[in-house]
């Protein structure tokens, strides 16, 4: 198949999204697909896979300090066509998942979208009171959602908590499927973490590791409290933390006022290729996040074999089982400590999750789960030949959504007078 991916971000941006648009784009090429991806430029970068194309970019004077693509390249408009591709899927519903869907039309292709988060739960990132209008920000959202998710032939959500959410807040029920971004397993199996223990002076250290953006949503502030707590019994207890983001410097001052801060190591963000190397130097993993969507680094945790203790939640509770692979607690610090714990005082019940965290990894592999992604990419192209897209029974309509074909009016203009990029095939 001939599959082309839109995305609002790509390397060398590092998140979720990126990492999943990256795993299966690796494994769907190792399936013998072609995979193109339309994403974001980002200056002083250069692509080293093939088959790239990029959007024009801006920063956006919010908190987070990512390049917002802007959809005009009549590059893109020309090459697409001669293609010939069998699907579009989109990682976003704004931005150049508009594009997407515009160019979906047009082509007359199946349009896959990939509901990656809770968008509702990231309005206080727009610098606007949020006291008078976050609350209409929030609706707006789940107004812009619905309309998007109605261009589509077919959903795919990370977890089965995500497909409980579309149910619960918009009655999807059909056209949808849960399909993890799942991870390469052979970077966990072939890692070696002793050189790293002691390359960094963990040698004689349990570390708990976790991994995710130091951002307020990822309820850093639980975990190290009772990394705290935990430390009163077990002194040897040392915190990784990998990963940057808005919150750090507070995270860094909060490890200071419990009087942990040389015991808190923050690495800050690393390539993926390193994170196996620092997963298996580990002993456990720590994880306190309340808006996961698919506990993808949890899976990642798993992959190496590590223990889990985590706030129970969705997206991690999706991949964890309590008592089986690790131990999930109330939103407590001294919950969570106790977790922390009982795993480290317990040396049977330690190797026993660590191995049923082995075998759970195995549920997660990218190539299986590259398999079946196809079949929805199939799925779809039978339900836009027979005119069926996905139905929202419970969209609200408080405006529509805006248009960014850009294909008439003055913003034609703009787009007009864009030079194309040199990008080439």
């Amino acid at each position: 198949m001939h599959i082309a991916h839109f995305t609002n971000f790509y390397h060398p941006v590092i998140n979720g999204v990126v990492r999943s648009v990256s795993a299966f784009r690796k494994a769907l090429t190792e399936l013998g697909h072609n995979v193109f991806i339309f994403a974001q430029q980002s200056p002083g970068y250069e692509d080293t896979e093939p088959f790239i194309f990029r959007y024009p970019a801006i920063k956006l004077p919010l908190q987070v300090n990512i390049p917002a693509a802007i959809p005009l390249s009549p590059f893109v408009d020309k090459l697409l066509p001669a293609l010939k591709l069998d699907v579009i899927h989109t990682h976003h519903p704004v931005l150049l998942g508009q594009t997407a869907a515009n160019k979906a039309d047009e082509l007359g292709l199946p349009l896959v979208f990939t509901f990656h988060t809770r968008y509702r739960d990231y309005t206080h990132y727009v610098p606007i009171p949020q006291d008078t209008v976050q609350e209409f920000v929030k609706n707006a959202v789940d107004s812009w959602l619905g309309e998007y998710m109605q261009k589509c032939h077919h959903i795919v959500v990370p977890s089965e908590s995500m497909r409980a959410l579309l149910e619960n807040e918009y009655g999807l029920q059909d056209q949808v499927t849960v399909i993890p971004t799942g991870i390469d397993l052979r970077p966990y199996q072939q890692a070696d973490g002793e050189k790293l223990r002691a390359r960094r002076g963990w040698k004689d250290d349990t570390v708990l590791i976790s991994v995710g953006r130091l951002a307020p949503e990822k309820n850093w502030a639980t975990l190290l409290k009772a990394a705290a707590l935990a430390m009163k019994s077990f002194p040897a207890l040392r915190v990784v933390l990998i990963g940057d983001g808005p919150d750090r410097h507070n995270l860094e001052e909060l490890s200071r006022e419990l009087g942990i801060a040389s015991r808190v190591e923050f690495v800050g963000q690393l390539p993926f290729d390193e994170i196996p190397i620092y997963l298996k130097a580990a002993d456990l993993f720590g994880f306190a996040s309340l808006t996961e969507t698919q506990g993808l680094v949890t899976m990642e945790a798993l992959a190496a074999g590590l223990p889990v203790a985590a706030v129970d939640a969705t997206g991690t509770r999706d991949v964890v089982e309590n008592g089986i692979e690790g131990l999930l607690t109330e939103n407590d610090p001294q919950a969570l400590a106790t977790a922390i714990l009982t795993l480290l005082g317990d040396d049977a019940l330690f190797q026993r999750f660590r191995q049923a965290a082995l075998q759970r990894a195995r549920a997660f592999d990218i190539l299986h789960l590259a398999q079946r992604l196809l079949e929805v990419y199939l799925q779809a192209r039978e339900d836009q030949r027979a005119g069926r897209r996905v139905t929202v029974p419970r969209h609200k309509k408080l405006f529509k959504l805006p248009e960014v074909g850009l294909d008439t009016g003055p913003l034609k203009q703009v787009r007009d007078r864009i030079r194309p990029d040199k990008t080439k095939l």
